[in-house]
This record gives C-alpha cells, structure tokens and sequence, in this order.
C-alpha cells in the first residue's frame, strides 16, 4: 500500500501524464508465487489468495492474446458505475483489508504446515516480528498478528483471533459491495474474489463437497464416508435396476489427500 501510493504520484517526464499510465500492462514474475503454491499443494494448504495474484500475472502477460479478445468477447451491458462513489472508494478499502488478512492468514497455515511435517518449530510472532522489520511484505498490522500469536501459540488460523474476527465483522458487508460491484461491471478482481470464496468456505460447517466426493466414488471409486453412521463406504453406482448398491470400503489406512484426486 505505502509504494502503491507513490507510485500514483509519479508523473512520467516525457508526456507530464501518471507514470503508471504509460507502463506496459503486462506483469512478469520470478518464480517464487509458483515455488509458494507448489508447496501449498504439498501441503494440502489453500492459498487461493496467493494463487490467484500468480495466476492475474500469468494472463496480464497475454497481452496480444488480449487485445485480440477483447474485440470478439462480449463486454457486460453495465459500463459505468452510476452510484455513490465515496461509499465505492470506502468499500474497496474494506475488501482490500479483509482479503490482505485472508491473504496472511493463508501464509501462515502454509508455514504453520510445513513447520509440522518438517519440524522446523517455527515462531510465528517472530516471523511476523521479522516481516515488520523490513521485507516487501511487511505490513503495520503485522504487530497485531505478533499479539494474535503471543495470544494463542498454537493458533492455526488468524481469522481465528479475536481481533482479526472483529475486523471481518466489520468489513465484511462492505468486502461483498466491492466484489458484487466489480461482477456486474466486468471488473477483474481475482484476489478479492478469491479471498471472499476463501472465507465463505471457511465459516461453512457444511459444504457442497458431498457431492463431489460421491462423484470420485463414482468414477474412481475412491469411497466416502457418511454423516449418519461410522465407516468408510463405496457405491456400486450403475446397477440394472437403476438402484445404487452400497457396501461398507475394505478398511485400509488413510491416503494423504491430494488436489488431483
């Protein structure tokens, strides 16, 4: 955010317009977003955030591809924000803020996971002690993680925390404006969408993936496991009566659980 607004500031000298006006919209990378989601697929870590800022760099690089795309693609019938745009700037802030909290709170599951499996005995607070300290990430509500984690040590997520609920209380309402508006006007907004996907998932004590993992059982076979009573079970989804057959899974010890499967 502090470079960001410098950024705004400059002036390009040779046509007196925003420097970042003139600049080629076509972001590079150097790899280590790519090494991040790798390790987070690892770890059966979600960072939806993170990936989706790598996956914006990717497509921003799609320059000519754009172009070309953008004279074929249908635009929505929507153009022109006709609402408030005081409340707008104030709700992008809002969704700003609570997608930069998802954002750590993904980072810190990614270490907290890696510091299990490999027992690096990581400090949390003194990571983020680190960060504030100097690094392109740091942030000043990095000192109020250091106090979430000098609060509960073996906190596993930050939305967790006392604090960082309270500020999702607060700006969630104002986060959906933002992402509902950017939709209706055909607005990118991956990160924040992501983000929000993230946290509605999150707070979910159930979710749709029932379906899902009875759609792996049928076409691998990969057995599910029921709300009503223990076990591990499997389907013989096709039969000639069109009646699905349920038998109880051979027992056999649990698999890592992989993106792919």
């Amino acid at each position: 955010i502090e470079i960001t607004s410098q950024i705004f500031r400059k002036l390009d000298p040779d046509t007196g317009k925003p420097l970042v006006d003139v600049i080629l919209d076509k972001a590079g990378q150097k790899g280590t977003g790519i090494w991040t989601l790798q390790s987070a697929i690892q770890q059966s870590v979600v960072i939806s955030t993170i990936n989706a800022a790598v996956e914006a760099r990717v497509i921003s690089s799609r320059k000519d591809e754009r172009v070309a795309s953008s004279k074929i693609l249908p635009q929505p019938k929507l153009k022109k924000f006709t609402g408030d745009r005081a409340q707008l700037v104030d709700a992008v802030r809002h969704a700003l803020y609570a997608s930069k909290i998802v954002s750590y709170a993904q980072g810190m599951e990614l270490l907290g996971a890696a510091s299990a499996q490999y027992k690096w005995n990581l400090n949390f607070g003194d990571i983020a002690t680190i960060w504030r300290g100097g690094c392109i990430i740091r942030a000043k509500f990095l000192n109020c993680i250091v106090e979430a984690y000098e609060r509960d040590a073996a906190l596993h997520n930050l939305l967790l925390d006392r604090y960082f609920t309270g500020i999702i209380e607060k700006t969630q309402d104002n986060w959906r404006v933002a992402v509902a508006a950017a939709v209706e006007h055909g607005v990118a907004v991956p990160a924040f969408s992501a983000s929000l996907a993230y946290f509605d998932s999150y707070r979910q004590a159930r979710l749709p993936s029932n379906l899902l993992q009875a759609q792996r059982d049928f076409f691998g076979a990969h057995t599910y496991e029921r709300v009503d009573k223990p076990g591990v079970f499997h389907t013989e989804w096709i039969e000639s009566d069109h009646k699905p057959k349920e038998k109880p899974a051979e027992a056999k010890p649990p698999a890592p659980h992989h993106a792919g499967e």
